[in-house]
């Protein structure tokens, strides 16, 4: 498996905005994260020979940030943050709102691969708690109400087939 020509061209296209190879790794796992969904190891080898960088490199970056997902995902990855103000401000409660919404666990993908669940420690929200990420779309203020009605929507998107949580993400953009 090789990295795509669109993710060689996007990289390429800002390599002079950035001062080594080693740089554009974070760029490099996001474009290869949003045409596959996640970060495979071929993945990573494949950056590393793009980069010229070493694999353990490529690997170190991937699986600091969790952001980057090295496991296969649901096409919706509902990210909800259990830190302490939003825990405080009802975390808890949507954590089994999604539970019980769309039958699984924390860290699991419902069968039909469309949402994965997940606990996340802090989304930087703590004066909106509580907070969670569709993707990349960020909910803070966040009821169980809110979290139906973001979970149906979602699914209606999905069956349409729009682009679910990339409200704000520009194709080969990044400034």
């Amino acid at each position: 498996m090789a990295l795509s020509e669109k993710i060689k061209k996007t990289i390429d296209g800002i390599r002079h905005q950035f001062p080594t190879e080693q740089a554009l790794l974070i760029p490099a796992l996001h474009e290869v994260q949003n045409e596959f969904g996640w970060v495979s190891i071929d993945h990573m080898k494949d950056i590393g020979e793009f980069l010229h960088l070493p694999l353990s490199k490529v690997r170190e970056v991937a699986s600091f940030y969790t952001m980057f997902k090295l496991e296969k995902q649901g096409n919706v990855d509902l990210q909800i943050c259990t830190n302490i103000s939003c825990w405080l401000n009802g975390a808890d409660k949507l954590v089994a709102c999604a539970k019980k919404k769309l039958h699984v666990n924390v860290g699991e993908t419902t069968p039909d691969g469309k949402f994965t669940l997940s606990q996340v420690e802090c989304l930087a929200s703590c004066g909106t708690a509580p907070a969670l990420m569709l993707n990349e779309d960020y909910y803070e203020n966040v009821d169980e109400a809110q979290l139906e009605k973001i979970i149906d929507d979602a699914t209606k998107d999905l069956a349409a087939g729009k682009v679910v949580g990339k409200s704000t993400r520009q194709e080969g953009l990044w400034l």
